[in-house]
């Protein structure tokens, strides 16, 4: 059974433009291009066929995986959900014990994250485990060089 992602509704906004973008203007440009060079002779010995069809190839993987990840998105209600503990689409402010810096990031599904921007995917090994704690808990993430542990200060829904 595929597995349910939860986004806000700007974030499945984005995922429906890219679909449409990808249908409608990109499908039928890859078509032309692989017609244009079906025209210059024979396909056996013709590189520009051959990139236009892995380029349309990869096109289609891209909708295709575009559609799968749109069939099991749902909108998630963010006034329903407990502030109390860190879910998907809680801010939380965060403490590393080891160094001391404090950070802030913005618990979103994976094709929403954008590390530069403060979000990161639930997915992810920190999104994992700030996930369920509570201001004041101590959040053990495994990550590939140990175990790192951070001091949950803040939660909100910003």
């Amino acid at each position: 059974m595929s597995k349910v992602s939860y986004y806000t509704a700007e974030g499945l906004k984005k995922l429906r433009a890219e679909l449409s973008q990808l249908k409608d203007i990109e499908r039928p440009a890859a078509s032309n291009a692989i017609g244009e060079a079906r025209d210059k002779g024979d396909l056996s010995e013709n590189a520009e066929y051959d990139a236009a069809k892995e380029a349309q190839g990869m096109l289609e993987m891209r909708i295709s995986k575009l559609e799968a990840t749109l069939s099991t998105a749902r909108i998630i209600d963010e006034s329903q959900l407990d502030t109390s503990k860190a879910l998907i689409h809680s801010t939380v402010k965060i403490k590393n014990q080891t160094n001391g810096m404090e950070m802030t990031y913005k618990l979103v599904a994976q094709s929403e994250s954008d590390l530069a921007g403060g979000k990161i995917s639930v997915d992810s090994p920190i999104g994992k485990g700030l996930l369920g704690k509570e201001v004041g808990d101590v959040a053990e993430v495994v990550v590939p060089n140990g175990t790192m542990k951070f001091d949950i200060l803040e939660i909100s829904r910003i």
